[in-house]
């Protein structure tokens, strides 16, 4: 019988799931309830954080101002449960076709989700995505597959 951090890891892998199906379908409906109202973002575009549910879902829908078609992923997600706090760290890529009909597999960039157990229900509270970047030149390293 699974433990209840098994448990936990499960549902918290299923709302990471139900995420990228969110993302892949450019539903803002089926994002709202995978956050906290009070999500706090660090997000790769300016400003340096993006605050509450609201800003959240202005940013998926700049996101999807410029795809026609959006995919995304997420690979090597590694969880770690506490009883009411998660916290998980991977990769993730956006990509999909743009509206002008150019295709683009899009970069990986690293991944931060922080959850927090609500009313029997593991929610994002914080998510970071960050892009590896050359310390001499200042450029970012958008090549990377690993």
């Amino acid at each position: 019988m699974p433990t209840r951090r098994q448990m936990d890891e499960a549902e918290i892998r299923q709302q990471v799931d139900k995420m990228v199906q969110g993302l892949r379908a450019k539903d803002l409906e089926a994002l709202r309830p995978l956050y906290t109202t009070d999500v706090v973002s660090f997000d790769v575009e300016p400003p340096l954080q993006h605050v509450g549910i609201a800003a959240k879902l202005a940013n998926w829908t700049k996101v999807f101002t410029f795809f026609q078609d959006l995919t995304y992923e997420v690979r090597d997600l590694t969880v770690t449960v506490g009883d009411d706090v998660a916290f998980g760290h991977g990769f993730g890529r956006l990509g999909g076709t743009l509206k002008n009909g150019t295709a683009t597999s899009g970069m990986w960039v690293r991944v931060t989700f922080c959850f927090r157990k609500l009313d029997g229900d593991w929610s994002i509270a914080h998510d970071q995505v960050s892009v590896p970047f050359d310390v001499s030149s200042g450029e970012g390293a958008t090549g990377l597959e690993s």
